[in-house]
């Protein structure tokens, strides 16, 4: 089974400069997670699944802290994702940060980082 978010977006200050920090900007975040259920899903209980309001906050909760790097930010979110759900077999997310400072017109630029228990 595969519970995922697509673009969900957030507005923090990651960034290595300290202006990106001080200014913020758009990120969007596409995650994937996967996972045999460890329950039955015909009892219709969110234990039985990974529930897509919690990924959403786990997500919220560390995009609140700023980072330099978004690679750290990525691997902070699949940490917390493991954390939370230990039965999870395999993550993948896309962080992207719209409109980085690179003196040009950019439209975002990403991260991808994956999981896989094992």
């Amino acid at each position: 089974m595969i519970v995922a978010l697509h673009g969900a977006e957030f507005f923090a200050y990651h960034g290595f400069y300290p202006e990106e920090q001080k200014l913020g900007t758009c990120f969007i975040v596409d995650i994937e997670v996967e996972f045999i259920q460890p329950g039955n899903l015909n009892l219709d209980d969110l234990a039985n699944t990974v529930n897509y309001e919690k990924l959403y906050n786990i997500i919220c909760e560390i995009m609140k802290v700023p980072k330099k790097l978004l690679e750290t930010v990525a691997q902070a979110i699949i940490d917390a994702v493991k954390q939370q759900y230990n039965f999870v077999d395999v993550i993948k997310l896309t962080l992207k940060k719209a409109n980085p400072p690179l003196g040009g017109k950019v439209a975002y630029s990403a991260v991808s980082l994956s999981y896989q228990k094992g």
